[in-house]
């Protein structure tokens, strides 16, 4: 059952929900024009908030392509909560706490590093890196594994367009991220908490496939700090520690990257960390699942319902041994 919760959200804080509920009619019609007054498929969504954000900080109205025939018919999450009921532990391990914390979080500057593997190692500023493929809309499930889940309209690119433009060498087989390490910013790091810097990997196929991408904004607008701006990795059918948050550098290598709760607990957090309702938590089940929003539980899917997607990425893997 749905809860419609009457204070959660001001009118002024949510994108227009006509908008977003009529989404791909919305796209729809905006294609259309699109193609007697420009080139190429690339449509407008306009922010909920015009040209300014809640700070004041001036944002590009968002250019995005139409969203994926794959995406979920489920409800969005509600703005409110995707941003504000989040897992950063470099400002905060209160979920509700984090984006306070993190509300001056600078984000301009930025540059990251793409190295390793590669025939065309680059640094890239923020915004040239965002330049590399046209923003799009993808509305992916999310699956924590704590047992909540969320679906969240991400704007973003495949991780595969960047791959492309640096060249992995032919002996590269794994994907390195890692988080910004700054305690000055990001004050939990000044901690012993998890072994800092955040670090994550990817084996490459995953990485290069199309529904990983990069996230640059949610809800039509850039991303917020509490939800890993200005880049985030996302990869849909994981569980969502995957998704690393403020990246700084992306490495390719030929062996299996670290991976921070991996290191922290490996009994408990694997390498892949693929959403699988077979395959429990040491101190919970993964069976079920609340999403954000509602009361009653629901069946957790394998692969977080991607399995058409990507099950064929690990046909020959035992799920119960690689978790």
């Amino acid at each position: 059952m749905l809860i419609k919760e009457k204070a959660d959200i001001k009118s002024s804080e949510i994108t227009d929900k006509k908008v977003y509920k009529n989404r791909r009619t919305f796209i729809k019609g905006l294609g259309l024009a699109a193609s007697v007054a420009a080139t190429g498929g690339i449509y407008r969504v306009f922010t909920r908030h015009g040209s300014e954000s809640k700070s004041g900080e001036k944002i590009a109205n968002v250019q995005v392509a139409p969203p994926a025939p794959d995406s979920p018919q489920d409800p969005l999450t509600s703005y409110q909560n995707v941003t504000h009921y989040n897992n950063f532990y470099e400002f905060s391990t209160d979920k509700r706490e984090v984006a306070e914390k993190a509300a001056h979080f600078a984000t301009h500057p930025w540059t990251v590093s793409v190295e390793g593997l590669v025939n065309k190692p680059k640094t890239y500023d923020i915004d040239d890196l965002i330049k590399l493929s046209p923003p799009q809309e993808r509305v992916y499930r999310h699956r924590c594994v704590e047992g909540w889940s969320m679906v969240i309209p991400w704007v973003g690119f495949p991780l595969g367009k960047l791959l492309d433009a640096v060249q992995p060498l032919s002996n590269a087989a794994y994907v390195r991220f890692v988080t910004l390490l700054d305690p000055s910013r990001m004050p939990n790091q000044i901690d012993d908490l998890l072994p800092w810097p955040y670090e994550e990997g990817l084996r490459l196929d995953e990485a290069m496939h199309p529904l990983t991408i990069l996230a640059t904004g949610l809800y039509g607008e850039t991303l917020p700090p509490q939800n890993g701006a200005p880049l985030k990795l996302v990869i849909p059918w994981k569980y969502g520690f995957k998704g690393i948050k403020s990246i700084v550098k992306i490495e390719l290598t030929d062996t299996r990257p670290p991976t921070t709760w991996n290191k922290y607990a490996p009994r408990e957090y694997g390498f892949y960390a693929n959403v699988n309702p077979h395959v429990d938590h040491p101190r919970w089940s993964q069976a079920k699942e609340r999403r954000i929003g509602e009361i009653s539980l629901r069946n957790t899917l394998l692969f977080n319902g991607y399995a058409d997607q990507v099950g064929q990425l690990y046909s020959d893997l035992d799920l119960k041994a690689n978790f």
